[in-house]
């Protein structure tokens, strides 16, 4: 992997591009704090141009540009579960803009820029899983989960953690997965049995691998890119991807209809689509697959070639009616039974 130093050189050889000293660009950012200060402390040092950084979950960005959209704040949208920015793209509030690094990036990250207009783009991937908790399972003898129909068996009752699809797009993107998996009807039969063995319903994606880190739990469904770094800090937790197949996220960039600093937003997009930034994620412990092929890839990413993905249809589960409409469905069929 690249070293910081290598990416800070990287970084500065934009420098000239990225407009003098004294200019601004106001980001949203969705992915982890350590991610996003990176990113702020590197453009401001090889540019010259502040980040006016916010923190905030994709779902509270969305609602933050709706509720902006007549005054809009923010410049740039980064990262989070590309549902939510294709929703925005859907609903006008982010721009049209053709990069010239398209060709650079998978044809995953292509796609998600055709199918959204060309108001968002992907800039990293990673695909839905299990973590689970060695030391637990060995406890309980409980072998480890290697398929959707393995959470359905009855010795799993109470020990499955997953978040809630009303606030978090991991578990959306679980919906929208066995949906595509199975068929609307058996995808909701399957999740009223999965239910039966759930723990607890998180608000955040990432909170049932953490739970599953601290043996609070033995199994999560969470993103697999999720675990290496409870592992490296000394945690039990190893993961598996379903043999019937699993779905992926696409982390997406938008840029804001009606951005203040467009000149400066367009650059950062530029920027934040080349190899050097890219690598910001794994140097930040954090493991999707970068969009941009040239990027050094960190053997802690998820190698997409060894998993079973199905052709995951982003337009289609992307849309807000859709997604409205499923999530109902789940409250209405699935969170309202007992345990």
């Amino acid at each position: 992997m690249k070293t910081i130093h290598n990416i800070f050189v990287a970084g500065a050889l934009l420098a000239a591009c990225a407009g003098a000293s004294g200019q601004q660009v106001n980001v949203i950012c969705s992915v982890q704090a350590d991610w996003c200060n990176m990113i702020a402390t590197v453009y401001a040092k090889t540019t010259g141009v502040k980040i006016n950084l916010a923190l905030k979950g994709s779902g509270e960005a969305l609602a933050q540009l709706i509720a902006e959209k007549d005054n809009p704040k923010t410049d740039v949208w980064f990262g989070g579960t590309g549902d939510p920015h294709l929703q925005a793209a859907e609903q006008g509030l982010t721009l049209e803009y053709k990069s010239p690094s398209l060709p650079q990036l998978y044809p995953w990250a292509q796609q998600q820029a055709q199918q959204s207009g060309f108001k968002t783009v992907g800039i990293y991937s990673g695909p839905l899983g299990f973590g689970y908790n060695t030391e637990l399972l060995a406890k309980k003898k409980l072998a480890a989960p290697r398929s959707w129909a393995d959470l359905l068996k009855p010795e799993y009752k109470g020990d499955i953690q997953v978040a809630n699809p009303a606030s978090s797009g991991t578990a959306y993107t679980m919906i929208a997965t066995l949906v595509q998996l199975m068929g609307e009807d058996k995808a909701f039969e399957y999740l009223k049995g999965l239910h039966r063995n759930v723990g607890q319903y998180t608000r955040s994606g990432t909170g049932p691998i953490k739970a599953v880190a601290r043996g609070e739990t033995a199994v999560s469904i969470s993103f697999v890119h999720d675990a290496p770094q409870e592992r490296m800090q000394g945690f039990p937790v190893e993961t598996a991807t379903p043999s019937e197949g699993t779905g992926a996220e696409i982390g997406s960039m938008s840029i804001i209809k009606g951005a203040r600093n467009l000149d400066q937003a367009k650059k950062f997009y530029e920027w934040a689509l080349t190899p050097g930034p890219q690598a910001f994620g794994a140097a930040a412990k954090q493991y999707q697959l970068p969009s941009n092929k040239a990027t050094v890839v960190d053997p802690n990413v998820p190698d997409f070639k060894k998993i079973k993905m199905i052709d995951y249809d982003y337009k289609k589960y992307g849309a807000s009616t859709e997604r409205r409409r499923l999530i109902a469905r789940w409250e209405k069929e699935v969170n309202s039974l007992p345990r």
